[in-house]
């Protein structure tokens, strides 16, 4: 009996079970491999060859099925299973990939295969796959990009780009160029990664656009739209080191009139750390805040208008172990301390007329009280920005004309600024981007500067553009680029340790020749895999630059203007591959030489790796809601900065490689989580080198001995004739740590 009843039982159910075929075409081409799902039992199929997939057993009921594969859309379907087969086709369009609107290169909204100059594209996805406190630091991952920390006592950094230092490459918020030398990092800083529409990244001189700092390249961070934003956000992780980041956010509407969104960034590392035993912090000590705002109005026929402001505060030290604050500008414990308060304003209004024209603004207010163990440096930094475009469109030709205003304020403690500079800058800028063809297109453009100190600026620029099919183009590049020096807002060396500082002439305004050749392509394999090409090749030669020089005398720091010639030239290479099994890869390498002339002498640029690589790989399991995220960066050798001959640490830096990896979760409504390992490799800099930092354990030279002309002597208590000196830095000394987090949004 008992047999009848299960027998009856697998009946009935087979009779309410039925079967979902169908087919998956990308423009009438079947797709194989594609990941056919149904949410709700979660259940699937991958089809095959030629596109067929079957998912069997299916009882009647109302179900969301999708279809899924790299490269293309995901398409999503509700479908009602009853007592007959069901017969379901899917037809999939590209993604955007190689698509995506770019707005750095030209100052206009455009395709990025569109775009006459090359610009790299980041998603709010590729900061997830590493997650960081910070987008300084998220760069990490980034092909030809490297953020290097300038000391190893209180982890001030700046962003290079190709090889070039940090003030060289310009940080931009939603276009506005409001962060300057002393305020790189912190402009990097604060902005929570759910507000990030994207970062664009443009390697080489923008000067013709942005005039002044965007020498080697610039950074435009973009803000989400409010209307784009999730309704409510939150994102918070904390590692095994004790750090901890929370992102909390939200948009509302201010009547038909107004849509707000509200960002709260807040990061705390308290615990103090020293692995590597020199009795100095590995990691400074933070305590930061940074409260963003967009207001986005709503005007007749769709008329911009948004201001956007930032609030950002930080305390952070590093410094001996038993340093607190009590200490602060004392001989007694060595620490440096740094209080950074920073107000930004920025925004955008279109004219009510009917040419399109566009007034930018921003506004920015930086105030930093610092101690470099018993040096003060008490800097203010503000700046006003303005600028009129005009966009206009003919017959053959795109037009952009432009007129800017800068107004730069700056003082500090340093004997360098006896008196506070002040300077307003006027620009002029056209360009205009003519299509002799629907393949061959050319962007010329000019920038005129004129700044009382310098005199008149010109900075010409040319962009050759070839579009042979679709998903091909070919790029040409040239121009010049310019950039006016402010010594003590830029160099953090000059400012900490025991060498003096010595500036033998006036300094000139920096000045740049580029010329810079790409190509990009998508290519796809007939098995599934869909791979795209962004190749460069650049070479970039300064006729005056201001480099720090650590070889000449080992106290000292000297800056002067070259004497000769600075070249930076190199190739790079990103391949981004698409997977028919659902791995994702996006791999970069970069060779490159940066060097100058002087005297007849050409030396390698001090703290540049001769090549680097990147990568991220990313697997989803859809059917357990898991994605596996693995980053890395590997840096060639680079030239150190040493105190002397007798100088016991590496000269060149080893070939070193930072490594993550992490899981997410995402299966819960709204809610995902995460977790991992940071520095897989557990690397830091101390491997293979007697110590880091120069006489850690007398950092005010009080057992130092020098001869008369200033020169530390080897002594028994100081062998090497080392002084204090904590710019020996080429990377994090945080070694191996785990980290997990939970994001929550509501869209």
């Amino acid at each position: 009996m008992r047999t009848l009843i299960f027998l009856m039982t697998i009946i009935s159910i087979s009779s309410n079970a039925q079967h979902i075929s169908g087919r998956v075409f990308s423009e009438d081409n079947p797709l194989p491999y594609v990941n056919v799902f149904i949410k709700e039992i979660s259940k699937g199929a991958i089809t095959n060859e030629e596109g067929f997939f079957n998912i069997a057993h299916i009882e009647t009921g109302t179900y969301t099925i999708s279809a899924s594969f790299t490269g293309y859309k995901t398409q999503t379907k509700r479908i009602k299973v009853n007592e007959e087969a069901l017969n379901i086709n899917f037809y999939l369009d590209e993604s955007d990939m190689l698509d995506e609107v770019v707005v750095t290169g030209t100052l206009k909204a455009v395709s990025r295969l569109e775009s006459p100059v090359p610009v790299e594209v980041y998603t709010p996805t590729f900061l997830k796959k590493n997650p960081t406190p910070n987008i300084f630091e998220a760069l990490q991952n980034v092909n030809g990009v490297r953020p290097q920390i300038n000391c190893n006592v209180c982890n001030t950094g700046d962003i290079h780009i190709n090889g070039l230092e940090g003030p060289y490459t310009l940080v931009l918020i939603d276009g506005m160029p409001i962060v300057s030398g002393l305020s790189t990092v912190y402009g990097l800083s604060g902005i929570p990664n759910s507000l990030i529409e994207q970062i664009e990244i443009v390697k080489g001189p923008a000067s013709s656009l942005y005039g002044s700092e965007a020498v080697g390249g610039l950074i435009n961070i973009i803000t989400k739209l409010p209307e784009n934003a999730p309704i409510v956000f939150a994102d918070s992780y904390i590692s095994g080191w004790g750090e901890v980041n929370t992102d909390l956010g939200f948009k509302a509407k201010l009547g038909h009139k107004a849509d707000i969104l509200t960002g709260i960034n807040y990061f705390n590392y308290s615990n103090p750390t020293d692995n590597n035993n020199d009795n100095f912090t590995d990691l400074t000590l933070q305590d930061r805040i940074s409260v963003f705002q967009k207001w986005n109005f709503n005007r007749n026929n769709n008329r911009l208008f948004s201001v956007a402001g930032r609030f950002f505060y930080e305390d952070r030290w590093g410094g001996e172990m038993q340093w607190n604050s009590n200490y602060r500008g004392g001989d007694e414990i060595y620490g440096e301390s740094i209080y950074t308060k920073r107000f930004e304003l920025l925004g955008k209004y279109q004219l009510p007329i009917d040419e399109n024209i566009l007034f930018q603004f921003s506004y920015t207010d930086h105030n930093q009280n610092s101690v470099y163990g018993n040096t003060p440096y008490l800097a203010t930094q503000r700046i006003g920005f303005g600028q009129f475009t005009w966009d206009k469109s003919i017959t053959n030709h795109d037009l952009l004309f432009g007129a800017a205003t800068r107004y730069n304020f700056y003082n500090d403690n340093t004997p360098a600024t006896p008196i506070p500079d002040e300077i307003v800058i006027p620009s002029f800028f056209a360009q205009d981007e003519i299509a002799f063809s629907e393949n061959h297109n050319i962007l010329l453009g000019a920038r005129y500067d004129y700044d009382k100190r310098h005199g008149n600026i010109f900075t010409p620029r040319m962009a050759y553009k070839f579009k042979p099919s679709k998903h091909d183009i070919l790029r040409l590049n040239a121009g010049t680029g310019f950039r006016v020096v402010n010594l003590f807002t830029e160099e953090h060396a000059a400012l900490t340790g025991a060498r003096d500082v010595v500036i033998t002439e006036a300094l000139k305004p920096e000045r740049s020749y580029n010329i810079n050749l790409n190509y990009l392509t998508k290519l796809y394999t007939k098995s599934g895999i869909i791979v795209s090409l962004d190749a460069s090749a650049w070479y970039t030669h300064f006729t005056n630059i201001i480099l720090p020089d650590y070889d000449t005398n080992p106290n000292q720091i000297i800056y002067d203007n070259l004497d000769g010639k600075a070249i930076s030239k190199g190739v790079s290479l990103n391949i981004d591959t698409m997977f028919s099994n659902g791995i994702k890869l996006l791999t970069g390498v970069t060779f490159q030489d940066v060097s100058k002339t002087e005297n007849g002498i050409t030396e390698q640029q001090m703290l540049t790796e001769s090549f680097t690589g990147t990568w991220a790989a990313t697997y989803k399991n859809y059917k357990y809601n898991l994605t596996f995220d693995y980053t890395g960066n590997i840096y060639g050798p680079m030239r150190l900065p040493l105190l002397g001959d007798l100088d016991p640490r590496l000269p060149e830096s080893p070939v070193w490689s930072i490594q993550n990896i992490q899981f997410t979760f995402d299966g819960l409504n709204n809610f995902e989580i995460y977790g991992g390992i940071k520095n897989l490799l557990n690397w830091t800099p101390n491997k293979g080198n007697p110590f880091i930092i120069a006489r850690a354990q007398d950092p005010f030279d009080e057992d130092v001995i020098f001869d008369n002309n200033g020169n530390a002597i080897s002594t028994p208590n100081n062998p090497y004739a080392l002084t204090f000196d904590p710019s020996y830095v080429y990377g994090p000394n945080q070694g191996r740590r785990l980290f997990f987090g939970l994001r929550y949004s509501l869209k």
